[in-house]
């Protein structure tokens, strides 16, 4: 196993200049962590009011040598076509890394043809949705070793003070990270319909008086407390019956990925499998239960939510 440097503090970390393409909502949050972490940082956007540079090509003539480019745009086709855009624009020895939610497979395409010319790939599965610029955010990546290491300076900015190990992964090779991050979301997918489960079985009883109350009670010292059950809080607070939340629940991929990973490797995962079906059954009947699955999403990524119709 590959030694990395000891762990650090960000303040700690050697000066680095990079290039940010993507600059969303979590992209913004990632660009100023970084440079609160000391790093430097040029971003892109097609939002004017947001971005540093008007091309990729002003980006990169902003960038030292090698060159590291962190893609921070939705997965498909648009993260095809900036990294196919970096890879006819970028010289031997630059790196990219993809930090958004591709597929694991489309990780190792992209290394392929960019290997062609002599430019290096790295996949990161990011966690911390909209609070990962206060809190920081867990990171799982995968790539050769020594591009892992060039970039440990960007993932210690990113993540939370404290040791590296407990919010920074080196999975594997290229399509580790976002393999890791795929399960972490089917958990995510389990963890929050169990909860909402709860939610519509407390509120279907006439003899609870104190729903919100209840689920307070359990942040402390029960063996179910945990940051989502802190947003459940937060959502209930913020709108106790959940009256202004349809109960029509997205998903973004990953859990379909793992449920279709599940079966290529006749690995069970009823809980995950079952947490998708209920999204899909979330677009066709009213339920207390899918509201809340709603709302968490809303909670820790910024997902849209609809409205109550």
């Amino acid at each position: 196993m590959h030694q990395f440097p000891p762990s650090h503090r960000r303040k700690e970390s050697p000066p680095m200049h990079i290039g940010l393409i993507g600059l969303g909502k979590m992209g913004f949050n990632m660009r100023e962590r970084l440079r609160q972490g000391g790093v430097e940082v040029t971003g892109l956007d097609r939002n004017p009011d947001v971005t540093d540079v008007a091309s990729v090509d002003e980006l990169i003539a902003a960038l030292p040598t090698p060159r590291i480019i962190w893609v921070m745009v939705p997965s498909g086709d648009i993260t095809d076509s900036v990294i196919s855009e970096l890879g006819e624009k970028l010289n031997q020895g630059d790196l990219i890394i993809d930090g958004g939610n591709s597929r694991f497979t489309e990780d190792q395409k992209h290394a392929a043809a960019l290997a062609e010319k002599g430019i290096r790939f790295a996949d990161c599965g990011v966690s911390g949705g909209v609070w990962g610029l206060q809190n920081g955010y867990g990171l799982m990546a995968g790539g050769a070793a020594e591009d892992i290491e060039l970039a440990l300076p960007i993932f210690d900015a990113l993540r939370p003070e404290g040791d590296r190990a407990d919010s920074f992964v080196h999975v594997g090779g290229v399509g580790a990270g976002h393999y890791a991050k795929m399960v972490h979301n089917g958990i995510e997918y389990g963890l929050m319909q169990a909860y909402a489960e709860g939610y519509e079985l407390l509120a279907a009883k006439d003899i609870v008086t104190d729903l919100p109350g209840t689920f307070r009670a359990w942040q402390k010292g029960t063996v179910v407390r945990s940051w989502l059950l802190d947003l459940m809080v937060k959502a209930l607070d913020e709108d106790p019956g959940l009256a202004s939340i349809d109960d029509y629940v997205e998903d973004s991929g990953e859990g379909r990925w793992t449920v279709e990973e599940a079966i290529a490797n006749a690995v069970p995962a009823p809980a995950i499998t079952a947490a998708l079906f209920a999204r899909f059954a979330s677009r066709e009947d009213t339920s207390p239960a899918m509201k809340m699955v709603s709302a968490l999403r809303h909670q820790f990524g910024g997902h849209a939510t609809r409205p109550a119709s």
